[in-house]
């Protein structure tokens, strides 16, 4: 692997882990790097380069794992770690992130093929990126007025069904897994850090199994030689993305959502323009 490939690889290892998790879409950051990507001279098979997405993709996955591990691990019963809610009978189950995976998970089953075939371009991406940030806008403009829950354990069966109903809009590429479930969350009283604890979490299951639906159906068009290429955009996005998941959750109560809004609209407005 030459050091323009391995600088490749990294860059969009980066993209992948700075964007994945924060409320701001990888699909339209990586639409923007995609022109790192053709320039590389090594993986230029569509197929392969879809895999080298699902790969990254996988390190942010493993990356938020860590940063919940003893949530989960509570979750799942291997581990005891209980707080002042769970003490009070206050405790965030497994029946309420599978309420909350059902609607999306439905919908992404049956529109998977039309949603790559028809929506993942500059155009659709960009008016998904707007449509996200007015999203966001309302949603903390809303929760000025109503917040009734202020963590992720006090989350209800019909809070987290209808943050669910609310990540089918990330189905549409651009509007943001995080961005949609985080701003949903918030307009049904959450707390920013609730709904991003639940966005987190919810997102574990849901992405590690798209993500390795898809890595099945690219698997013909892995071959040795990709490895390196492969395991530094992985290394880099799963170190990113670490860091990012970390510094978002201190941060999100107190800067809230409305500077990724404006930096959404700014994105959408230049990815219209490139459209052109």
């Amino acid at each position: 692997m030459t050091l323009w490939e391995m600088f490749t690889a990294a860059v969009l290892g980066i993209v992948e882990g700075l964007t994945e998790y924060a409320p701001v879409s990888s699909t339209g950051h990586m639409i923007i790097a995609d022109d790192i990507w053709l320039k590389s001279g090594n993986l230029m098979n569509p197929e392969a380069a879809n895999s080298f997405k699902v790969v990254i993709q996988l390190g942010s996955i493993l990356a938020v794992a860590i940063v919940f591990k003893d949530r989960i691990l509570n979750l799942l019963g291997l581990k005891k770690n209980v707080t002042r809610d769970q003490e009070k009978g206050h405790r965030l189950t497994i029946a309420q992130i599978a309420v909350g995976l059902v609607p999306a998970a439905i919908l992404g089953f049956l529109f998977e093929d039309y949603i790559d075939r028809y929506l993942f371009s500059v155009r659709t991406v960009a008016f998904g990126l707007i449509a996200g940030a007015i999203l966001m806008l309302a949603a903390d403009w809303i929760n000025k007025r109503k917040e009734t829950t202020d963590t992720v354990d006090r989350i209800s069966c019909k809070q987290a069904l209808c943050v669910g109903l609310f990540q089918c809009l990330a189905l549409w590429p651009g509007f943001s897994r995080s961005g949609s479930t985080i701003a949903g969350g918030v307009i049904l009283g959450l707390n920013h850090r609730a709904a991003a604890d639940f966005t987190f979490i919810m997102a574990i299951p849901i992405m590690a199994g798209a993500s390795l639906l898809k890595l099945v159906k690219y698997w013909d068009s892995l071959s040795p030689g990709m490895i390196p290429f492969f395991l530094v955009g992985f290394i880099s996005a799963f170190i990113v993305a670490l860091l990012v998941v970390k510094f978002f959750l201190r941060l999100i109560n107190k800067i809230k959502l409305v500077p990724f809004a404006i930096y959404r609209i700014i994105l959408g407005v230049i990815l219209l323009m490139l459209a052109v």
